[in-house]
């Protein structure tokens, strides 16, 4: 018998409920892995909320790392013994698993399971965020929101890497302090100060080339004020609430703006395209483009508190909880 976090009624942290099960050999096509460490991310949050629709009842959490201990029929890329980290589906909080050899990557010499369970659904949003939703590029001006979470810490270093000026906000000073270190040339407080002025202040009145919002409802009309005429808004979380826009005539006025709401699951659909982010991440691990800040842990058994300090915002850098 082994533990999983269940999820069978939507609701706030307290529908995670801790429970044993049996899991049993792996199907065609399918990896059993020990988790060694599991990511948690606002994702997580939606669907216990029920924002993001799973049929009930399912095991919470998107990514993890760990050891392969079984392989099914028609797996020939992992061996039992193989380090792998994963990205989906649902299911990750858990001592063990099951789950689709196709949504895993080997873990490279050199990178912990803790650094890759933290890093893999949010590298490879930064991924696809940066080299596809908008080809980040010398030269380009852009803004960050909540540049010292789980996301936005890994988009701000990133773009300063490919020649970008990367303009952030964040919701203390203390994480303000961390946006500038990570390499943010500038950065404010959006929960004291009103972002989108300062923006054009300090463009000149030009506004940014794309917004990178994970925020939300909190922040989206601000964004949108930030960008240059014809700059693409790119909202990709829901941190402060659900966004809704009741009138695409908004995009006109404030400029013919392009707005895009990207997922993993669309940018990650295949195999081939999963692993070459993960490779894509790993290897700016490697070159010390990214680093990795596990800066809350939580036992496995304590999953409602990591739901509730991520909802608070008391987190910064990355959270794991570990079996």
């Amino acid at each position: 018998m082994s533990r999983a976090v269940f999820v069978r009624a939507h609701g706030g942290p307290e529908a995670l409920s801790v429970e044993e099960r049996s899991v049993g050999a792996p199907g065609a096509g399918e990896i059993k892995v020990r988790n060694r460490a599991i990511g948690l991310n606002f994702i997580d949050t939606y669907q216990r909320s029920g924002l993001y629709q799973v049929p009930l009842p399912f095991v919470a959490g998107n990514e993890g790392a760990g050891e392969v201990t079984a392989v099914g029929p028609g797996v020939t890329d992992f061996a039992v013994g193989d380090r792998v980290t994963y990205s989906g589906p649902v299911g990750a909080y858990a001592d063990e698993r099951l789950m689709p050899a196709g949504r895993a990557a080997r873990v490279p010499e050199g990178i912990d399971f803790e650094t890759a369970a933290a890093i893999t659904l949010k590298g490879i949003t930064a991924y696809y965020l940066l080299f596809q939703t908008w080809q980040v590029r010398e030269g380009h001006t852009i803004l960050v929101h909540a540049a010292a979470g789980g996301t936005g810490s890994l988009l701000v270093p990133w773009a300063k890497r490919l020649g970008a000026r990367v303009l952030a906000t964040a919701g203390s000073p203390a994480k303000v302090a961390r946006a500038r270190a990570l390499g943010a040339d500038e950065a404010v407080d959006y929960r004291e100060h009103d972002f989108a002025p300062w923006v054009r202040e300090v463009t000149g009145g030009r506004g940014v080339d794309v917004v990178y919002d994970g925020v939300g409802r909190a922040t989206f009309e601000g964004s949108l004020d930030c960008l240059r005429p014809r700059g693409l808004m790119v909202s990709f979380g829901n941190a402060s609430g659900p966004v809704a826009v009741p009138n695409l005539g908004i995009l006109a006025t404030k400029g013919s703006l392009y707005l895009t709401r990207p997922s993993t699951t669309t940018y990650m659909a295949s195999t081939e395209e999963f692993r070459t982010a993960v490779a894509a991440v790993f290897e700016a691990v490697a070159a010390g483009i990214l680093a990795v800040s596990v800066e809350q842990r939580f036992p496995l058994a304590e999953a409602a508190a990591a739901h509730r300090a991520l909802e608070e915002r008391r987190t910064t850098g990355s959270t794991v909880l570990l079996p």
